[in-house]
Order: C-alpha cells, then sequence, then structure tokens
C-alpha cells in the first residue's frame, strides 16, 4: 500500500511540473489588406505553418485578414507579422518585402488604381 501511494505522489508530482512547462499560447488577428485570392491564402499559410512557434494560422481573404496562434515563448506578434512581409503581404504597420512582393503571381498583386491587376 506504501508504493502505491508513494507511486501515486510521483504521478502527481510529474503531471503538474509537465503542465506547468506548457508555454503559454496567444492569439491575434493582423489586417493583410495585400491578400488578393485563394493563392495568397495558401501562400501564406504553407509558409508560415512550418516557422517555429506558430500553432495555427488560418487566412480569409475576402475579410482581408489572418489569423495567428503562436506559443509566446518561442515568437511573438512583430516577428510574425515580420514573416507575412517576407512573403509578399502587407502585414498591419509592416509593409511587405518589395523583393517577395515582385516574385508574386500576378493574381496575388493588389489592383493598379482599382482598375484590375498589376500589369507586368
Amino acid at each position: 500500500m506504501k508504493k502505491i501511494k508513494l507511486l501515486f505522489v510521483f504521478l502527481v508530482g510529474l503531471t503538474i511540473t509537465t503542465l506547468a512547462q506548457v508555454p503559454p499560447k496567444q492569439t491575434a488577428t493582423i489586417k493583410t489588406p495585400t491578400v488578393q485570392c485563394e493563392k495568397c491564402k495558401a501562400r501564406i499559410e504553407n509558409y508560415m505553418s512550418h516557422e517555429d512557434g506558430i500553432v495555427k494560422i488560418t487566412v480569409d481573404y475576402k475579410k482581408k485578414t489572418t489569423t495567428v496562434t503562436w506559443l509566446s515563448d518561442r515568437t511573438n506578434i512583430e516577428n510574425i507579422k515580420a514573416m507575412i512581409a517576407n512573403v509578399g503581404y502587407d502585414a498591419d504597420d509592416v509593409t511587405a518585402e518589395p523583393d517577395a512582393y515582385k516574385r508574386l503571381p500576378t493574381c496575388c498583386k493588389k489592383p493598379a488604381d482599382g482598375g484590375g491587376p498589376v500589369k507586368q
């Protein structure tokens, strides 16, 4: 009986220690006004899903928003915005990286003067 009590105390202690080490998750919605289509959505989600600390990412190209859940001990909101900019899209106050924007497909570039896609 003494061994069972000791085992129980050990398991409870191990569980508490494990739960205490789980890093907190944070979620934010970022305005991504240059997201145009399904390809934009796929580009951002594919790129970001491989980044360290990103738990979940969902791009809504109709609402022009990106919702991200991340582990706060591995990254932060500013890094996430910079990652989106490195893919070629604006993220809140961070503008797209020019070279990455140039590499986007034509359908993923914002319309010039509201008159359709940018012509190359």
